[in-house]
């Protein structure tokens, strides 16, 4: 169980590293799309920009609210925060990759930079579908139906009621 907990800890320190490192990727580039050219950023770039912000927000939620907060925690919402950046992450760095292979030409930092916001993209993606994996297997094993909005130190909803004597009407 230790172990286990130390494996998730480890993965939220390195999907929130990398979410950093790709926030300032797809910022530069694009920055540059919007300062040195005549045209917007690419909507892929701003989708990669986007999901980062996703990440870091899902990150501290998934860590913060069972410790902080276990009344706002729920096993269904972090399975789905789980899930869902796997799949922006997925579509995010797909996308980015079409688009990079589309591209005439593509020189200097500023291609380097989105070239490596692909490779950190489908690394996130790995590391969101491992998180993914491992929540799945823990709200399979305690099964979902029990898990279901029970909290530490509640009551199982499934014992029946103490009985109370009958009060006698004179």
């Amino acid at each position: 169980m230790a172990s286990s907990s130390l494996i998730i800890l480890g993965l939220r320190a390195a999907q929130l590293f990398f979410a950093f490192i790709i926030m300032a990727l797809t910022a530069y580039v694009a920055h540059w799309y919007n300062v040195d050219t005549l045209t917007s950023s690419p909507s892929q770039i701003n989708w990669l920009l986007a999901v980062s912000v996703i990440n870091i927000i899902s990150v501290i939620y998934l860590e913060m609210t069972p410790r902080f907060a276990p009344k706002l925690s729920h096993p269904i919402v972090a399975m789905a925060l789980e899930v869902l950046n796997a799949l922006f992450y997925f579509a995010g760095f797909i996308a980015l990759a079409v688009f990079m292979s589309r591209l005439l030409f593509c020189r200097g930092s500023v291609c380097g930079a989105a070239q490596a916001s692909v490779a950190f993209g489908a690394f996130e993606f790995a590391l969101w579908t491992a998180s993914a994996v491992f929540m799945g297997k823990d709200v399979c094993k305690q099964g979902l139906l029990k898990f279901q909005f029970r909290r530490p130190g509640a009551k199982d909803s499934t014992e029946a009621p103490a009985m109370k004597e009958a009060s006698q009407a004179a």
